[in-house]
């Protein structure tokens, strides 16, 4: 079976790194998520734990989605959703990648990245609710789909967002507090809140500023890899045995 050189990251983790490696975040940009939630099931196929997915990803039957929704039913698709193509569509392929992607017929996997730069704390009980409200719609229209989670917290000593050509960096005082100053309540309630509504549930720790010249850095990388490492290879086993 192939598996990444230790020395190699997940596609997963190396697309969330490159968010804030030497560019500006920019939080307000909706396609985010999607971008991170898409190389999961890239991860899935190269690491070849599950015969069933990487059989059906190679024949075209089970794909990404592109559209909002499922054909016929009335639900948000989420980051990254993975399913059965609709009977006589024919799959696209984007160079680089292994899935494919068109319109599905059913929820198999479902994904949905949440990222946490500063002001956490402000913004916890929202994300939290687009958690759990996201996990249910997976699960809309009766189908029974592995429902992953993965949110980035940011532990840096500072941060500066951006609105237009406005610039907000943080202080540390009440009001503006520094990231690492609120990484770790927002971690337990995520945990204790989201988690439960999920099959995976992945928190990615990491440092940026979102200064000039944009560094980035794992708090810990060689967890975070086998923490990844770990979600991907019980996905597998989950869709192995689910579907």
């Amino acid at each position: 079976m192939a598996e990444p050189p230790s020395n190699q990251e997940y596609r997963l983790l190396a697309e969330f790194r490159r968010l804030f490696e030497g560019r500006a975040y920019k939080h307000r940009a909706s396609n985010q998520g999607d971008i991170v939630a898409l190389q999961l099931y890239e991860d899935l196929v190269a690491i070849d734990r599950s015969p069933k997915l990487v059989s059906r990803v190679r024949n075209g039957d089970r794909v990404i989605n592109l559209a909002n929704r499922r054909r016929g039913v009335d639900a948000r698709r989420g980051d990254g959703t993975f399913g059965e193509i609709i009977p006589g569509e024919t799959p696209a392929f984007k160079p680089g990648f292994t899935v494919g992607r068109a319109q599905i017929a059913t929820v198999e996997i479902g994904t949905e990245v949440k990222i946490l730069a500063k002001a956490m704390i402000k913004q916890i009980d929202r994300v939290i609710n687009d958690l759990r409200n996201q996990a249910a719609q997976f699960k809309l229209g009766g189908d029974k789909p592995i429902c992953v989670g993965i949110v980035g917290v940011n532990h840096a000593d500072r941060y500066v967002s951006f609105e237009g050509e406005r610039s907000y960096p943080t202080t540390g005082r009440s009001g503006a507090p520094h990231p690492s100053q609120e990484a770790g309540e927002a971690e337990r309630r995520l945990r204790a809140l989201a988690a439960p509504a999920f099959d995976e549930f992945l928190v990615l720790r990491y440092r940026a500023t979102n200064e000039a010249a944009f560094p980035f850095e794992w708090v810990n990388y060689g967890e975070s890899r086998l923490d990844y490492g770990a979600a991907v290879a019980r996905i597998s086993r989950e869709y192995e045995r689910r579907f």
